[in-house]
């Protein structure tokens, strides 16, 4: 395969040694879907979850041994399963099994958006954010929860708009989020650049009891996010487009940082 594959915006080349990963696990139907979307613009290796890992956030394996294990579809090398987090996967995927350092990290399509301050739980992202950790241009990728989701045409929908965005951006690496809602399968609307909401929603707690008679609970999310002065990715969301987000892993607030500088600290009270 060339190095290189024509973009579809400007003819502009672009490096395609990709790494897809997800956290709905290597068999997840939106993994497989992806993969063959990217291998269009070029060699794609494929290091995913041996099992699910919704949920799991930026967690890491590091007191007991990563077990990776070849899968087969047929006679086609699939990828590696790797019994650990999405974020093992990506940190392995570069470190051991890539032919070489990839250009690109894609992360999903997962089940299920990943939008709002959610993204923070989110493996998906996480491994997004692992592959930037590396200097790497990362994209998260996330498809909202339909049992009978087309994979197939929102996986086209998230090549698309990332090979146009790898022709606009700048070559400095960056870090995105990709949500693509179920109407936009059917009715396609321009992609929003949007940022995410911060607003908390969906928290919940369905309380039941046991056959012997113990309390337990199963969380649940069935609430609408509260509405803001200026477009996130939510409402743009509820509105039916694809949104993409920009992020970064830099946690420090400056402007605090600055109104402390002035601060004089003493341990000694």
């Amino acid at each position: 395969m060339s190095d290189t594959v024509e973009d579809l915006v400007n003819g502009k080349p672009l490096l395609v040694e990709i790494l897809l990963t997800n956290d709905d696990g290597i068999y997840a139907p939106g993994l497989e879907r992806l993969e063959r979307e990217l291998q269009q613009m070029g060699r794609v290796t494929v290091v995913a979850p041996a099992t699910e890992q919704s949920g799991v956030g930026h967690s890491i394996t590091f007191l007991s041994p990563l077990i990776c294990k070849e899968v087969y579809q047929d006679d086609r090398r699939r990828g590696w399963a790797v019994e650990g987090s999405p974020a093992d996967c990506v940190k392995i995927g570069i470190l051991e099994f890539c032919p070489r350092r990839p250009d690109l990290v894609v992360s999903g399509m997962n089940g299920g958006l990943n939008a709002g301050i959610n993204v923070l739980y989110s493996g998906t992202v996480a491994a997004a954010i692992e592959g930037a950790f590396f200097g790497i241009t990362s994209v998260a990728v996330s498809l909202e929860f339909d049992e009978h989701a087309h994979y197939d045409e929102a996986a086209r929908i998230a090549r698309r708009v990332i090979q146009q965005m790898l022709a606009l951006k700048k070559e400095a690496p960056q870090l995105y989020n990709l949500n693509i809602p179920t109407a936009a399968i059917k009715n396609p609307l321009p992609v929003r650049v949007v940022p995410l909401s911060m607003v908390r929603y969906g928290d919940k707690f369905i309380k039941r009891q046991d056959p012997n008679g113990r309390d337990y609970y199963w969380a649940a999310s069935d609430t609408e996010p509260g509405r803001t002065d200026h477009e996130t990715d939510l409402s743009a969301l509820q509105k039916g487009f694809v949104t993409l987000t920009p992020l970064q892993y830099d946690m420090t607030d400056r402007r605090t940082m600055r109104e402390m500088e002035n601060w004089e600290l003493d341990v000694n009270g």
